[in-house]
């Protein structure tokens, strides 16, 4: 393969993952630490049923978005997921905004995870974690020993998936299995419990907001709470299977996600009457409660699932940020060294020891602000989205007499090209609720702050980059992206 009188080959992944691997990556980055920790947080304002009803709906919402994903992964199984899909129906311009934005999520969750790992041992070690302060962040104190502890955990994540995703997917299976035992064990302990009441549920809204409100509210951040199921895509080039299995896996860690979030609702608020739970201030809502009615022992089950929990997320989101960061430096987004691959494990060690640096870096933040960052990445999530249905709806035909728009591929799909347009207006709702001024989700001015210097970073790094990126053609970059080089499905001025 050549551009002008340059040579070069596309760099391939080994295929190592198993269906029910793939799976748990999906469900375990999904739910990830929030389940455990944000119960009590989203119920502030909202009631418990608000919260439930929100994360349903959001399920609903995601599931037919992942419908455009199922399309595009079962024809076009690379790495790079949304990167690639907004190159082939667009350009290499809306592409690089894609994996930008893509890169940032998926980087701040990995960073999130380590640091929910730390607050959990605060809350479990106060008085070991809580040694050497450094100094305060937006209220939050920062100790050295709990920056230790998050850099400990990612490096061993980091060299797990060094030794290739066949590890990293296996042990992500295990931690899920775990995960659900303990949320289904803590759920039927808290709920049968002499202590407990479902009448602490009561009122199921808040009162001082509409219903709708509260689901809205909710709803918003379903971007932010099932991110984790596109990461099927990235790591689709490394399917030891056919495809085609890609949909229904990702709609079983769907609904295996909701109902997860569901069951620590009512594990949280059944406990005492949720307003006392919500408003309280406390490190951790969930673990106080569930530390008052069932002891010592919930509280080890408690602190094992949260650890599943982290766990999944940081191991599924490290591969999907290095696979990013692969597809993108295979792409001529990003310089060659992003795509180097270990000589033994084939994996891009390059990328996932990138990733992980910056992770390490948000422990010295404070969690608030890492809080913020990871609040406007959902606007980047959501622009991803967006990319993958309007590809999908480009790709699909509404009957045989539509024009093809690519040489390989023609589906006739109404259906399919409907619920693409769905997925795509869900993703615009999305934006709106977190950008739109008086919405009851938009952003903080930290977070929106926050998400104009990532914009401008990302310009000034395109136009030092647009000019290699530039150089090579459409065709040259279509192989190393997508693997394939006839198509006419995007257009684009070089």
């Amino acid at each position: 393969m050549s551009s002008g009188n340059r040579d070069f080959t596309r760099k391939k992944l080994s295929k190592t993952l198993k269906p029910h691997w793939v799976w748990a990556i999906a469900l375990g980055s999904s739910i990830g630490w929030g389940s455990f920790v944000l119960p009590a947080d989203w119920m502030q304002g909202v009631g418990p049923m608000g919260v439930i009803l929100g994360l349903t709906i959001g399920a609903a919402l995601m599931a037919i978005i992942a419908i455009s994903y199922g399309v595009l992964i079962k024809n076009y199984p690379v790495s790079g997921g949304e990167f690639a899909y907004a190159f082939l129906s667009l350009n290499r311009v809306h592409a690089y905004i894609s994996g930008w934005f893509l890169t940032l999520g998926y980087i701040c969750i990995v960073a999130v995870n380590a640091t929910a790992f730390a607050l959990m041992l605060k809350f479990v070690f106060p008085d070991f974690i809580e040694n050497m302060k450094m100094y305060e962040v937006a209220g939050w104190d920062v100790y050295f020993t709990e920056v230790i502890f998050v850099t400990l955990i990612v490096g061993v994540f980091t060299w797990l998936n060094i030794k290739g995703s066949g590890l990293s997917g296996r042990m992500q299976f295990f931690f899920c299995l775990v995960l659900l035992l303990g949320v289904f064990t803590l759920t039927g302990l808290m709920t049968t419990n002499e202590a407990t009441s479902f009448s602490n549920m009561t009122p199921a809204f808040d009162p001082g907001t509409t219903p709708i409100a509260a689901i809205l509210t909710i709803v918003a951040i379903a971007p932010f709470a099932y991110v984790g199921f596109d990461n099927v895509p990235q790591a689709a080039e490394e399917f030891k299977f056919s495809a085609k299995k890609a949909l229904t896996l990702i709609m079983l860690a769907l609904v295996f996600g909701a109902l997860i979030y569901s069951l620590m609702i009512v594990t949280t608020a059944v406990a005492t009457p949720w307003q006392q739970t919500s408003s309280a201030g406390a490190l951790w809502g969930t673990g106080d409660v569930v530390t008052e009615v069932l002891g010592t022992g919930g509280m080890v089950i408690l602190v094992i699932a949260l650890s599943m929990g982290i766990f999944t997320g940081l191991n599924g989101f490290l591969i999907s940020a290095s696979r990013v960061l692969f597809a993108m430096a295979r792409g001529k987004v990003l310089p060659e060294s992003f795509a180097r691959l270990h000589p033994k494990h084939n994996t891009p060690y390059f990328a996932i020891i990138f990733a992980a640096s910056v992770a390490v870096i948000a422990p010295f933040f404070g969690r608030n602000v890492l809080g913020w960052v990871v609040d406007m990445s959902s606007v980047g999530v959501s622009i991803a989205y967006f990319y993958t249905c309007f590809t999908a709806f480009k790709m699909l035909k509404w009957s045989e007499n539509d024009p093809k728009y690519d040489n390989t591929l023609h589906i006739v799909s109404p259906g399919k090209k409907v619920v693409a347009v769905l997925g795509m207006l869900s993703s615009v709702g999305f934006l709106g609720l977190l950008l739109i001024p008086g919405s009851p989700a938009v952003l903080g001015m930290e977070s929106f702050i926050a998400l104009v210097v990532w914009v401008v970073l990302g310009f000034i790094f395109y136009m030092v980059r647009r000019r290699e990126l530039q150089s090579y053609d459409r065709e040259d970059l279509a192989y190393l992206i997508l693997g394939k080089k006839k198509f006419k499905l995007g257009e684009e001025n070089n």
